[in-house]
């Protein structure tokens, strides 16, 4: 199968640190490849991939100060990839709904993984709007606040079965791992810890929009004496980081689409102890790869449950349910159905009044 996977111009693929959409399409092209498919990838020039790369800048617009107007950059690779449309069976977009209107009217096969929250006002006539427009959620409940959508499937994440894997160590401290903002409350974790008497490492970014948050509301807690401040970490020290803690805390505040960092902790047999927001139910299978609680009373007392959770259930539960193995095949048959079925359905037409 010729595939394109198009990814967003923000971060490399994969990135050299935080970014959870471009490290999910490095897992599944990889993963197609490997597969024996004949895959392209659009994305930055400093992307990493045994796919051919179609490069559209030269670098992660993160890591690239020069750039202002990023839109401007991903307009054109949208244009590029509509008149390459031809040499692909099927094209499987990760630029949330800013194709849906150009790629709508062309006749090869396309589908889009909606990355993120969808719970906003605005999404409602957006999805309307091209309603007939395939696309996939990234769990059950992220789907919720939208009803009229072309839903092609759910395909929850997955991760390479080796990149993390557990340490022979003692678990010591409860773990935070990912992004410092208002909807992630690491300040709830920071509370946790303390009335369970456990010491916490945090290992996160900040992104600049949340650096007021981080200087005023965070940094404080930080100083405390149970509280360690890690800094952004790479794949290569997560296993490491979470084998060496007691369980994950996810005490998030918002409708979570997937939540990574709860299989990567999965992966290294690490208990999750995470808030019932969003994806979180779908996840963790409450009593067996950790506890889904409802606020910090109820978060306390799941640590306190620990011990009677095998981390080695934990970790095979992971290799049942989260390999990128598993996500490339749940998407290949998700592009033979629509590739099946576009020979039935024309393609969209704008619709243009007489006068």
């Amino acid at each position: 199968m010729r595939i394109a996977q198009v990814s967003p111009l923000t971060e490399a693929v994969p990135p050299k640190l935080y970014g959870g959409t471009e490290r999910v399409i490095s897992w599944l092209t990889e993963e197609l490849v490997g597969l024996g498919h004949d895959v392209t990838l659009f994305a930055s020039g400093d992307s990493r991939t045994e796919a051919t790369l179609e490069a559209m800048w030269p670098k992660a617009l993160r890591l690239d100060g020069s750039v202002r107007d990023p839109n401007a950059l991903h307009m054109a690779m949208i244009e590029r990839i509509c008149r390459r449309a031809n040499d692909f069976d099927i094209i499987h977009l990760h630029l949330d709904y800013y194709p849906f209107s150009v790629m709508s009217r062309q006749s090869v096969p396309f589908v889009t993984t909606l990355h993120g929250r969808l719970d906003l006002p605005e999404h409602q006539p957006m999805f309307e709007t091209f309603s007939s427009i395939p696309v996939v959620s990234i769990s059950n409940s992220q789907r919720r606040p939208i009803h009229r959508a072309s839903w092609a499937g759910t395909v929850h994440h997955g991760l390479p079965v080796d990149l993390l894997s557990p340490r022979p160590v003692q678990p010591s401290y409860l773990a935070f791992l990912g992004r410092i903002s208002p909807e992630k409350r690491v300040d709830r974790a920071v509370r946790i810890a303390e009335r369970c008497g456990l010491p916490l490492k945090v290992a996160a970014k900040v992104d600049a929009v949340d650096r007021d948050y981080f200087e005023d509301e965070i940094r404080p807690l930080f100083d405390l004496p149970h509280v360690e401040y890690i800094g952004e970490i790479s794949d290569a020290g997560k296993s490491e980081f979470l084998a060496g803690a007691v369980a994950l805390l996810v005490p998030i505040d918002w409708p979570e689409p997937f939540g990574l960092v709860m299989i990567e902790a999965m992966a290294c047999g690490t208990p999750v102890i995470a808030y019932n927001r969003g994806s979180v139910s779908e996840i963790i299978e409450d009593g067996v790869t950790g506890f889904v609680v409802e606020d910090e009373i109820s978060a306390v007392g799941a640590i306190n449950h620990l011990p009677s959770l095998s981390r080695e259930t934990v970790r095979r539960r992971f290799e049942e349910r989260f390999t990128s193995r598993r996500m490339a095949e749940d998407y290949l048959s998700i592009y033979r159905q629509l590739i099946f079925r576009q020979a039935d359905r024309p393609a969209f037409r704008p619709h243009i009044a007489a006068g």
